[in-house]
């Protein structure tokens, strides 16, 4: 397929349009109804606990609810890798782009670069566009960025040793019990004992539906009173979170932060850089076939990756007062360029699947 029939098929194709305008305008309603007055100053804040530790968790677990095949699980163990050897990577180029900055402020910089907003604002858009698979490869993924956050990132900000409370954060989180379990049940469903049921597809049971034998614990076939509750609890990830973004950009200055020349060759490097690098680095790995990835497991690291300033770096970098200032500023400026840059970066990956690059 030719690039100008790649572009075709790509922008007459309604569910990836569909899935960036519902981000990009429901960001605009939750911007436009702060600024009205109608969200109150705390309510960004309010949705996005909501959602972290109800909407995400759920969505997570239930993204998991699905048969296993040799494929799905190869590139889940390969995503899983790389999850982990990023951020390694990361962590050793990223001080390279902020040589000219001081000692202090070139490592706040590095780790801002180094670790995004993946769970709030990648997940919802990552589950949008690819589905169950999308949220389950990205679920997987964050296993490495969570490591990482709670461990290098703190010690690194705080210039402290790592404490315990940390550790909790690290596997008590909703979303981190929700992805393990979730991981370890879809690993060994073929082990468990079976039970035969009418299939269900998306939660229904047709009259005619062929007999089945699953994991008794495959609530999308065995359970579908509790795994209809639990659908409709991770259907609230997206909306919620674009509202939340749109809200909290509607409470902030942006004339202030703009002012800022620091803050966008930061956004630049962590929206568009970033997740260059990634797609890259994994371009090469599956050409050379060391770890490859096909298209939904390479769209999802490259969505995850071009996400904006994660908000437990950014709160990191206001509680040990590590240039707080400039966190704030950064990571409103990279939301709003991630905003707009992550409709692009979806259209080019959808091109690059059309193309035939990555099967």
């Amino acid at each position: 397929m030719s690039i100008l029939d790649a572009l075709e098929a790509t922008f007459t194709n309604m569910s990836i349009i569909s899935s960036i305008t519902s981000t990009v305008f429901i960001i605009l309603l939750g911007f436009y109804l702060r600024k009205r007055g109608v969200f109150g100053e705390d309510f960004g804040k309010t949705l996005s606990k909501v959602v972290l530790s109800v909407a995400l968790p759920a969505l997570a677990f239930k993204s998991f609810m699905q048969p296993i095949d040799g494929k799905t699980l190869s590139q889940g163990m390969s995503v899983l890798i790389w999850g982990i050897l990023i951020y390694i990577i990361l962590i050793i180029i990223t001080p390279f782009s902020y040589m000219k900055y001081p000692k202090d402020k070139k490592e706040v910089l590095a780790i801002l670069t180094t670790f995004g907003s993946t769970t709030f604002f990648g997940i919802p858009i990552v589950g949008a566009v690819y589905g169950a698979k999308g949220i389950m490869y990205s679920s997987i993924f964050n296993i490495g960025y969570r490591i990482f956050l709670y461990s290098y990132a703190y010690i690194r900000m705080s210039g402290l040793k790592m404490e315990v409370s940390n550790i909790k954060k690290m596997f008590l989180n909703p979303i981190v019990i929700a992805t393990f379990a979730g991981l370890i049940l879809w690993m060994v469903q073929d082990f468990a004992p079976m039970v035969t049921v009418k299939e269900a597809i998306n939660g229904v049971v047709a009259p005619d539906a062929a007999t089945i034998q699953v994991a008794f614990y495959r609530i999308d076939q065995t359970a579908i009173w509790l795994f209809k509750p639990l659908s409709y609890l991770g259907a609230l990830a997206s909306p919620l979170a674009w509202l939340s973004i749109g809200a909290t950009l509607g409470s902030i200055s942006f004339k202030k932060a703009a002012s800022d020349k620091t803050s966008w060759y930061y956004s630049f490097n962590k929206v568009i850089l970033v997740p260059l690098i990634n797609l890259v680095l994994l371009a090469i790995l599956t050409a050379t076939n060391i770890l490859p990835v096909d298209h939904i497991a390479l769209a999802t690291v490259v969505i995850m990756m071009a996400t904006p300033t994660a908000t437990v770096a950014a709160s990191y970098a206001i509680s040990f007062d590590r240039d707080a200032l400039l966190a704030s500023n950064a990571s409103l400026i990279s939301t709003v360029v991630a905003v707009i840059a992550t409709p692009i970066w979806i259209a080019l990956l959808e091109i690059l699947n059309q193309v035939g690059l990555f099967k």
